[in-house]
């Protein structure tokens, strides 16, 4: 059974289960079963603690290396990754604004999830915040790693990968190496969402025993806000970007990119929409390939619009439900995280499970929020990864426009 099915299955029946259980609270095996959903789980929490600090060493490590690849010219360059950290920055900004405006799940408070202690008092002012965060990020990697601190980790993944760019021949068997572990990672991955299911079965058993029915109401405005948005990027802002640069009509770009979009949105999969991009913009499009064989395939990697909006969303909805009112200052930790995170992620259904994870680590969110956040992550899903591979396709027509092929 498909992964995705198997985790609405089981959220379905966690919910029912605890719903059951909080109207005959004196069943004989309610407080074994409990025990035994707690541990559960619990393991399933642990476990993606246990994978998120090599993962997202060694998926920022491989990515920051391959940058040079396909690289033909600065002009390129520059244009590509320019373009991919504004329209990412534009999205990430539009989430983060509407969910202030909007602020699904304030006032509920879920009392059994916990917070941790990773970022500082939010009673410092402003700038020392700031201090105390950027002298944060340089720490020994060796203790990073051990204490499973994210950020000072993201930027020694990043100075490596830089590093690693270089094509000098040497380097080559280090290249080697940390894509290899990569791809071994993800295998690990593959086995945590084989056990998430019972991990969710167990977490939403526990919350809804603890927890009133006004999250669900809740948790409904928050899908539909956060699909809302992404719609919008999608239909407004990519469009007029578009437009504005390369005078192309919105509606001649929505009919002959239409087979890259419903390929999206049917496999969620940006990864294997590629081939389907590539051809939409080579033969649709016109588009040279020197072009779309650099910018498509870095954008399926790197270019993830709706995955950093949702990922702004997610952690600020979190935020709400656990009573947490994140600063002006921790939510540009939360612009600059979001962006990394996405940029991990890789090109597959649900990878972004992982690296939703490294956010709500990295603001001291509880990572039992999963719990709610996956059974609804299939349908988030086909409509950030339709975006992702539109912002793409919107790339690559907007750096051959500027390098004129």
């Amino acid at each position: 059974m498909n992964i995705n099915k198997s985790i609405f299955i089981a959220a379905s029946l966690g919910i029912i289960l605890g719903l059951i259980i909080n109207f005959l609270p004196n069943l004989f095996f309610v407080d074994y079963l409990l025990v035994i959903t707690d541990l559960v789980g619990q393991l399933f929490i642990k476990s993606l603690k246990m994978i998120l600090v090599p993962l997202v060493f060694f998926s920022i490590v491989v990515g920051v290396s391959n940058l040079g690849k396909g690289k033909n010219s600065s002009l390129i360059w520059k244009s590509t990754l320019l373009y991919f950290v504004t329209t990412m920055s534009i999205a990430i900004t539009l989430a983060l604004v509407v969910m202030n405006i909007i602020q699904p799940g304030i006032g509920i408070n879920i009392e059994s999830w916990q917070l941790s202690d990773s970022l500082p008092s939010e009673t410092m002012t402003i700038p020392e915040f700031l201090k105390q965060f950027l002298l944060s990020l340089f720490a020994n990697p060796f203790d990073s790693l051990a204490s499973g601190k994210i950020l000072p980790l993201i930027i020694f993944s990043i100075i490596i990968g830089i590093a690693l760019n270089d094509r000098n021949k040497k380097l080559k068997a280090a290249k080697d190496l940390f894509t290899s572990l990569y791809e071994v990672m993800l295998k690990i991955v593959h086995w945590v969402m084989l056990f998430a299911p019972f991990g969710i079965f167990a977490l939403l058993i526990n919350m809804v025993v603890n927890q009133n029915m006004e999250l669900f109401s809740q948790l409904g405005i928050f899908i539909f806000t956060v699909i809302f948005l992404i719609l919008f990027h999608g239909l407004i802002i990519l469009p007029a970007i578009l437009f504005v640069l390369t005078k192309m009509n919105p509606l001649f770009f929505w009919k002959e990119g239409r087979p890259a979009f419903i390929t999206a949105f049917a496999t969620s999969s940006s990864a294997a929409t590629l081939p389907i991009t590539l051809s939409v913009a080579n033969d649709n499009f016109k588009t040279s390939k020197e072009i779309s064989n650099f910018v498509l395939p870095l954008g399926a990697t790197m270019n993830m619009d709706g995955t950093a909006l949702y990922e702004a969303a997610a952690a600020l909805f979190i935020a709400n439900l656990v009573g947490m009112d994140l600063t002006l200052a921790q939510q540009l930790i939360l612009f600059f995280t979001a962006m990394v995170a996405s940029i991990g992620a890789p090109g597959i259904p649900s990878a972004g499970m992982v690296t939703m994870a490294m956010v709500l680590q990295v603001l001291g969110l509880p990572l039992e929020a999963l719990a709610i956040l996956l059974p609804m992550d299939r349908l988030i899903d086909t409509f950030r990864t339709t975006i992702n591979v539109e912002g793409d396709l919107v790339g690559a027509l907007i750096v051959n426009k500027i390098t004129k092929f």
